[in-house]
């Protein structure tokens, strides 16, 4: 038997807002990604809540239990600014990257590469859309160019001596 959940006021959104970040700071993400469902299940263009839940979401990575089927990828879908969509898109892969990376599984290094390398690519793209004075874009750049350099992550090399190429 299924529990009815129960609707936030609309005007309790910014509150609930403050405490989903609470949350993630806590390094609790299943309670900020549940907020954050409360909030757009009210506000479903809620784009502070679209991008904290798509945070929380990532915060995941790596971890079995998962309360909702929501994908990061769907959330960045929703996001309506095109530097944000670019600039998110890349902490997905980004994540997705470090995730991989910490399980340590076989050819984890050559998925890690093109997932960083996805990620470095929305990155340029947020860095050419970027409003003044956001750096932001440069550095999660360099976060995953020092990634990839200090973790020896690199493309999977064939026996021709080339890269494979999708």
């Amino acid at each position: 038997m299924a529990l009815e959940l129960k609707d936030l006021s609309p005007q309790a959104i910014p509150r609930a807002l403050g405490k989903a970040e609470h949350y993630r700071l806590l390094n609790e993400p299943l309670g900020a990604e549940s907020i954050c469902l409360d909030i757009l299940r009210v506000d479903p263009e809620n784009q502070k809540a679209i991008v904290t839940l798509l945070l929380a979401l990532t915060d995941q990575f790596g971890h079995a239990y998962k309360m909702s089927e929501v994908q990061p990828r769907e959330l960045v879908a929703r996001l309506s600014d095109p530097y944000e969509r670019a600039y998110y898109a890349g902490i997905v892969a980004e994540r997705q990257a470090d995730a991989i990376l910490d399980q340590g599984v076989q050819n984890s290094s050559f998925r890690a590469h093109d997932l960083l390398s996805e990620a470095m690519r929305y990155y340029e793209e947020a860095e050419t859309i970027r409003p003044a004075g956001n750096d932001d874009a440069l550095l999660r750049w360099n976060t995953c160019a020092r990634m990839m350099n200090s973790k020896g992550v690199h493309p999977r090399i064939y026996e021709s001596g080339e890269e494979f190429l999708e």
